[in-house]
């Protein structure tokens, strides 16, 4: 079940990272219904902007999880976005606090999406996934300086990062 009903009220209320009023419910439900690259294109795009967060990426987090958990989605985007989200929260102090009503569900989801990262984990062999999957352990377990070096990881691909080849492994 939703933390909130599509239909309620308070979708319309939240912000953007661009700091304008923004609705993910309809990306959130694409996402539930597997239109993939419509979803995450979107959210991608507004829930984050230069490491600015606001009350939309925050109710966005506990609808992710539960949607990776009811369709066991190994998807590095939903393990990137919220260690995003959790990285621009924790490191950025022009972004707004979680609200409180949200503040249990937020917290829930991070348990969650770590027990679902500890499931994937051992299969995992996309690069990606794997840095994702790290991140939001890290994040989960209060590493934030290793969650944040991960998300970095994500952001720059990892190899030229690293000046690897990604054949070396």
């Amino acid at each position: 079940m939703s933390l909130l009903a599509w239909t309620d009220e308070r979708w319309y209320t939240l912000r953007s990272g661009y700091r304008d009023l923004y609705n993910p419910s309809e990306a959130l439900q694409a996402l539930e219904q597997g239109d993939f690259t419509l979803a995450w294109d979107e959210l991608w795009n507004n829930l984050i902007y230069k490491r600015d967060v606001d009350t939309a990426a925050y109710a966005s987090v506990p609808e992710i999880v539960r949607i990776a958990w009811q369709l066991k989605l190994a998807d590095w985007n939903a393990f990137a976005l919220i260690a995003t989200i959790e990285e621009a929260r924790l490191n950025n102090d022009r972004n707004p606090p979680i609200p409180e009503w949200l503040m249990d569900a937020y917290e829930r989801a991070w348990i969650d999406m770590a027990t679902l990262a500890l499931q994937i984990y051992p299969k995992a062999e996309d690069p990606e996934l794997v840095t994702s999957l790290l991140s939001v352990l890290a994040f989960a377990k209060g590493k934030t300086a290793v969650g944040t070096y991960a998300v970095g990881l994500i952001e720059d691909e990892e190899a030229p990062l690293l000046h690897i080849d990604s054949d070396d492994n």
